[in-house]
């Protein structure tokens, strides 16, 4: 009998395991891996041996589907690991994952022969993307194979029943990579990791190697110093615990946030904070912190070297340009100190973000430890979706599966640009995607990444296809939550529109076909364009002409010219841009210093207010008349909190009261939420209770990042089904 197995079973001890299986049972047969697949041929009872086996898979082992062939085993008595093949690839591979509590006690015995080694792995955890170059998963296709292995390494990789058995990325101090610390021009072998503990406690700034990049490191009291150093004055740096205790004394993590700190991926997870003056300099204006565990073994041991329990932990590259994984390179950065490693980083790959909503996760970037992943595709055809201008992460569609790239940034920067170049070449190389049917970009003229789909659509012989943002967005909610149609809230700050003005404040109806727009907040001017989204008190000003008010943020001159070209700026129906005026009103943020920050400050107001009745919201025509609402509720007289609550309230119930109207329409059940604005738990939690009172059901998203990161995951899902 031959067992053809797909899905995550390479580079996770899978042909071991299944060596095991076999010697148990004492039945004859062979085990190797084949593209991204594994195939057994066994002379024996198969059923029994498949039921054993799925029924003791390897921790990081996934079984998706399995071939069975009728045919003889005709080879060599015993059972035997052969040489792998080529064959279908996919990437079937694992995920990095933290360092396993087996690995982490022999690390730390000094009886151990890998006592206080950093590289210390087996087929439970240690990187694994991040290292890989090819299929199939073997020490020749990825970074270790510049490492032969010794002879007590060779041992452990040749022993049937060791830990190590067939472990492709095994090492020890004899054999594997060794980190080097380095200061002011001068390399240190002789510990490395104490070296560099002592300067991070002496105030300076560190730049540590790790898997998938490279991390800027500094104490907590150090925060001050380091803003100023890197520039980055209000937003908020992520910071890495020692341990679960430590992450308790920060912030406020409930069961299911512990369990994500926790987990093999080890995620940045947003908790709420606790209110110390060490949090509010990390996370200055915000009501929660980003913080997470450590998972490599250099992390640890740093951790055992070091008097404080928490360092800030953020991915070190020149502002606006990728994190930075070439030696040769980081030294730009100016830093006190460098530890560095030499092991190559083959797939660059920032850390994951996650915050939770509702017992579930929304992933702000979804990179290390959940890259590469895939979500069932409308169709088999092969598509490339390149995302849009910010926060971009690519797409292929391949075999009837939609796989993600990891996190690649803002393609504001050659670069990004040349990052979500070879990310999309490397995802093709395992996937075994030589050809694409469809290119899909979107639709806004200036965003940089349609050059980059252009050359592809050239090189492939394809055109290009244009999808609009706010359809992208409802499309990828639709794939996450494996729907065909549904009416969505697209709550964003801007994206280019069928009318050329900037939306964001959306109620469409879509399926993966074609979408139409039911509703929309009433358009306003962004004056100045680019200009309004970071001087906010702009927005603030056409709100105030459009609805009478008077205006006081600006001068005589200042407000000569934004009248002069009310008339003639983009408009924008953004809930995005709304939020940020409502937190420049109520003195919470009017100047934008960082992605996100006005409507992020904004959230602990949200948090702590109440819906105070008696405003009306005029709709007409679809047109939610949100600028007339903004005025009566910010001249009235209530707290800040109320104010911003009411504000918010009231336009996302109009705005599900409009998408239920619509669903009734159409004979759909089910209203999606998604769009960056979307990652507010007071907006998600509103719509939920709103959704909930019409009968109808609430698509959130789950996989797929609400905001622009999943935007190549819409885009590709729409392509599809057109060249489909």
């Amino acid at each position: 009998m031959r067992l053809i197995l797909h899905g995550v079973v390479q580079g996770v001890g899978f042909r071991p395991a299944v060596h095991r299986i076999a010697a148990a049972m004492g039945i004859d047969g062979s085990v190797y891996n084949r593209g991204s697949d594994v195939v057994i041929d066994i002379r024996g009872d198969g059923d029994r041996f498949l039921e054993i086996l799925m029924s003791s898979l390897p921790p990081l082992a996934s079984v998706e589907s399995v071939e069975i062939v009728d045919m003889d085993y005709d080879g060599a008595p015993g059972f035997h690991i052969l040489p792998s093949s080529s064959g279908h690839k996919g990437a079937g591979i694992p995920v990095d994952t933290a360092i396993c509590p087996s690995c982490l006690k022999e690390m730390t015995d000094p009886r151990d022969r890998r006592y206080g080694y950093p590289f210390t792995s087996c087929t439970d955890c240690g990187a694994r993307f991040t290292l890989i170059d090819d299929l199939p998963y073997d020490r020749e296709n990825t970074a270790m194979r510049s490492f032969p292995l010794c002879p007590d390494c060779q041992k452990e990789y040749s022993t049937p029943g060791d830990r190590r058995f067939h472990h492709q990325t095994i090492c020890c101090p004899k054999c594997g990579p060794k980190y080097r610390f380095i200061k002011e021009g001068k390399e240190y072998f002789d510990r490395p990791i104490e070296r560099f503990a002592e300067l991070l406690e002496k105030g300076g700034i560190g730049v540590a190697k790790s898997w998938g990049g490279m991390h800027i490191c500094s104490i907590l009291d150090n925060v001050p110093h380091l803003r100023k150093w890197y520039g980055r004055k209000e937003k908020p740096f992520a910071i890495m615990v020692k341990d679960l205790a430590a992450a308790e004394r920060y912030a406020a993590p409930d069961d299911y946030e512990k369990r994500l700190l926790l987990s093999p991926q080890r995620p940045i997870v947003l908790l709420k904070k606790k209110g110390l003056t060490i949090t509010e300099l990390v996370s200055p204006g915000l009501d929660n912190i980003g913080i997470f565990l450590p998972y490599t073994g250099m992390q640890h041991l740093l951790f055992r070297n070091l008097a404080v329990d928490a360092l800030v932990m953020t991915s070190a590259n020149v502002p606006g340009e990728p994190m930075i994984i070439d030696d040769s390179n980081v030294m730009s950065l100016g830093a006190d100190a460098y530890i560095l490693h030499n092991q190559e980083i083959i797939c660059r790959a920032d850390d994951s973000v996650i915050r939770t909503f509702d017992g579930g996760s929304f992933f702000i970037r979804r990179s290390r430890g959940h890259t590469p992943a895939w979500l069932p595709a409308p169709g088999k055809r092969s598509v490339i979706g390149l995302g849009a201008q910010e926060n971009i992460t690519g797409a292929v569609a391949h075999g009837g599966r939609i796989y993600c790239t990891q996190y690649i940034g803002d393609a504001d920067h050659i670069g990004v640009l040349e990052y979500l170049d070879s990310s999309i070449s490397h995802l093709r190389k395992l996937l075994g995607t030589e050809h694409v049917d469809a290119m899909a970009m979107d639709l806004h003229p200036a965003y940089s990444n349609r050059r980059l789909a252009k050359r592809i659509a050239v090189e492939e012989d394809i055109e290009p296809i244009e999808v609009q943002h706010h359809w992208a967005h409802a499309a990828s909610l639709l794939v996450d939550s494996r729907e065909e149609a549904a009416v969505f809230l697209t709550l964003d700050g801007s994206g280019y529109g069928d009318d050329g003005s900037a939306w964001g404040g959306e109620v469409i109806c879509a399926s993966f076909d074609s979408y139409s727009r039911s509703g929309h907040l009433r358009p306003f001017p962004l004056l100045g364009g680019e200009k309004a989204v970071y001087d906010v008190r702009r927005l603030c000003y056409a709100i105030d002409r459009m609805t009478g008010r008077r205006n006081e943020m600006f001068s005589d001159t200042e407000q000569d010219l934004f009248d002069k070209i009310m008339d003639k700026s983009v408009l924008t129906s953004s809930m995005g841009r709304v939020m940020d005026a409502v937190s420049c009103y109520l003195g919470v943020c009017n100047r934008r210093s960082y992605d996100g920050e006005p409507a992020m400050k904004l959230e602990p107001l949200l948090n702590r207010g109440k819906k105070v009745e008696g405003f009306e919201v005029r709709v007409q025509n679809g047109v939610i008349d949100s600028l007339d609402l903004i005025a009566n509720v910010i001249s009235s007289p209530m707290s800040p909190e109320d104010k911003a609550y009411s504000i918010v309230a009231y336009l996302i119930e109009t705005m599900v009261d409009l998408a239920a109207d619509t669903a009734e329409r159409e004979g759909l059940n089910s209203i999606g939420v998604t769009g960056g604005v979307s990652y507010n738990s007071t907006v998600c939690d509103i719509a939920r209770k709103r959704v909930e009172s019409h009968g109808l059901r609430l698509l959130r998203h789950r996989e797929v990042p609400n905001g622009d990161g999943g935007i190549s995951v819409g885009q590709v899902a729409i392509a599809l089904r057109r060249v489909s």
